[in-house]
């Protein structure tokens, strides 16, 4: 590895840890600041954490290896990413910006138990299971990422490229909470979009002189260049299905908790559709213009989700290649951290604070927050084990189990004043069974398991709502 590389590397993990640092001396005091920043974000701090969060290591692996594969057929995924995020936005945001600051509620599960007035909290537990048991998959996809490119990119070990990227993570996640991790992805959503726009630019530019991108791409496969290209109806709407998603994700939707005022939040939308929009083409044109380079030169890829690294490998300066570098790990990075505190808060909050002490201090609940931190982080690094998982495979499988189990729910809990606590329950554990049961079927290849497991929440809240009273009080307001 040259030492221009390193230098860039050392200096993006340097700079990680100095936001955790400055984090850390800023806003630790309490559980409202360590979990939530005291709801005092900005609009464009909101707007690329939630982004960076989002999209994680598929955005710059698994992503341009479905492309490079299969074509633009794979890119209905971010077609329906972008308008599910943009839905989240305008439906989520507002309302749950508003109602969890009046029912005081720093968790999804908090929100939802002060909601329904659930005195059992059985919901809150519920909710709570479902965070720990998805998120703890979806970091183990994240912590994959980041070991094929320790693997791939600088010759060392699967192993080591775990444990680097999990010790960083924890390490400013634990110092700085949740300003750490939102500032953090702020920096790093912004490394991924230059990247993801300088890469594919610099490769065409490195083609025969004169050129155009039509010349390049004219050797694919034409069914490659087709939106419909060897997919199928169901095919289509397994991938643009994904943006269902997004109102089922707790590590997206809590940024729109800590947003310093709803007034603000659609200067956040524009900003974090347009960085959204920018990324998602970027990744595209690398996984297009990727195959067209590495045909033309007669370079077979062992391994589709690196051509994002290979392909920089073989065109950067060293220092450029640093920075490219830093970029997948900005994205592996920002959505592990996201995922490690909203797990963190959950327990905290909704276990340790509600049912081992209720009357806990807050520097006792923070040092809980962190050692939760820790914990997950390490039930993360155990399913990681395994080098061939792909990515956005493990990426789609936790996505589905949230955006089925929490999509519905916090849906018509912020907008249904009708629902009920029974129907809440029983649509969240219906999602996130059906779910599972689709996966262990073997029915995903047919159609995402996102797609019926969001209809059977839909349906059974909305049918167990209307079979019991109406409720007396609605904390909806």
């Amino acid at each position: 590895m040259n030492n221009a590389t390193l230098f860039a590397i050392g200096a993006y993990f340097a700079l990680m840890l100095g936001i955790g640092l400055y984090a850390w001396r800023k806003s630790t005091s309490d559980s409202s600041e360590y979990l939530l920043s005291g709801r005092s974000l900005g609009p464009a701090v909101t707007a690329l954490a939630a982004g960076a969060s989002d999209m994680s290591g598929w955005l710059m692996l698994g992503l341009p290896g479905a492309i490079y594969v299969s074509g633009l057929a794979e890119s209905w995924i971010g077609i329906g990413l972008f308008f599910g995020a943009w839905a989240n936005w305008v439906l989520v945001a507002p309302r749950l910006r508003e109602q969890t600051e009046r029912l005081g509620a720093l968790t999804i599960p908090e929100f939802l138990g002060n909601r329904f007035a659930d005195q059992s909290h059985i919901l809150r537990i519920v909710a709570s299971l479902v965070i720990v048991v998805f998120f703890a998959v979806y970091s183990a996809s994240g912590l994959v990422a980041g070991g094929k490119l320790f693997e791939s990119a600088f010759g060392l070990s699967y192993q080591t490229g775990l444990w680097v990227t999990a010790s960083v993570v924890v390490a400013y996640v634990v110092l700085g909470g949740f300003l750490a991790v939102s500032l953090t992805d702020f920096v790093q959503g912004t490394i991924m979009m230059i990247a993801l726009v300088a890469l594919p630019l610099v490769a065409l530019g490195n083609f025969n002189e004169g050129a155009s991108a039509a010349d390049v791409l004219r050797d694919i496969d034409p069914a490659m260049l087709s939106l419909f290209g060897g997919t199928s109806l169901l095919g289509v709407i397994s991938a643009a299905a994904w943006g269902l998603g997004y109102f089922g994700q707790p590590h997206i939707i809590v940024r729109f908790m800590a947003i310093r005022s709803v007034r603000d939040i659609p200067t956040a939308r524009f900003i974090g559709l347009a960085w959204m929009l920018i990324s998602l083409t970027g990744a595209i044109a690398v996984g297009l213009v990727g195959r067209a380079w590495f045909t033309a030169h007669a370079t077979p890829i062992d391994d589709p989700e690196t051509v994002f690294i290979l392909l920089g490998q073989v065109l950067l300066h060293p220092l450029a290649l640093g920075f490219l570098l830093s970029a997948i790990l900005a994205a592996i990075m920002s959505t592990i951290s996201a995922q490690l505190l909203v797990t963190g808060s959950s327990l905290t909050e909704d276990f340790y604070r509600l049912f081992v002490r209720r009357d806990a201090g807050e520097r006792e609940i923070v040092t809980v927050g962190r050692l939760s931190v820790v914990a997950v982080a390490a039930v993360a690094m155990i399913l990681a084990q395994n080098p061939n998982g792909s990515v956005l495979g493990l990426v789609s499988n936790a996505w589905a189990g949230f955006g089925a189990a929490f999509g519905p729910v916090i849906l018509l809990s912020l907008m249904w004043p009708r629902m009920t606590l029974g129907g809440a329950l029983v649509g969240m554990v219906a999602g996130a069974l059906v779910v599972i049961v689709w996966i262990q079927a073997g029915l995903s290849a047919t159609l995402y398991e996102l797609v019926p497991g969001f209809a059977a929440a839909m349906l059974a809240i909305v049918a167990v709502s209307l079979a019991a009273p109406e409720p007396k009080e609605i904390a909806h307001g």
